[in-house]
């Protein structure tokens, strides 16, 4: 099964100066615990985001309306920071791995931990052959239902 980490804090750092000897080993336990990750087959992608300030938001209003926000944004409690996608056998692994994420020294926050919807979850919405169809391509490689 795959799931999406979704990397939260409630007051992530500025990025804008030279990293703190904290924040280099910060950084050095992650890229160890992604070596980890790796050699259990379980890393597929992961990658950090860059401060609300730079984001973008379009709002759909559910009428076929939209509405282009830039950041920051400030009403938001929490800010999504990074991402990580894994293959686990079950939630329980996923949850396993995830308590072992290192820490960003100073940084509260949590992780989102979600299953992706894969072919057979959505038989509903496919016919049979389309679910025995191999996806070819990239779609079939990042195994994108």
């Amino acid at each position: 099964m795959r799931v999406m980490l979704f990397h939260k804090s409630y007051d992530a750092p500025a990025m804008d100066g030279p990293p703190s000897p904290e924040m280099l080993e910060a950084f050095a336990a992650m890229d160890r615990f992604t070596e980890e990750l790796t050699a259990a087959g379980v890393f597929v992608a992961a990658a950090g985001l860059k401060n609300n300030e730079q984001g973008r938001r379009i709002i759909f209003d559910g009428q076929g309306r939209r509405a282009i926000v830039d950041g920051p944004f400030t009403e938001s409690k929490e800010v999504v920071v990074g991402f990580s996608i894994w293959e686990v056998k079950d939630m329980d692994e996923a949850m396993a791995w995830a308590a072992r994420t290192p820490e960003m020294p100073g940084m509260k926050g949590e992780l989102e931990i979600r299953p992706f919807y894969e072919a057979e979850d959505l038989a509903d919405f496919m016919t049979p052959e389309d679910l025995a169809a191999p996806r070819d391509g990239e779609r079939g490689k990042l195994g994108v239902a």
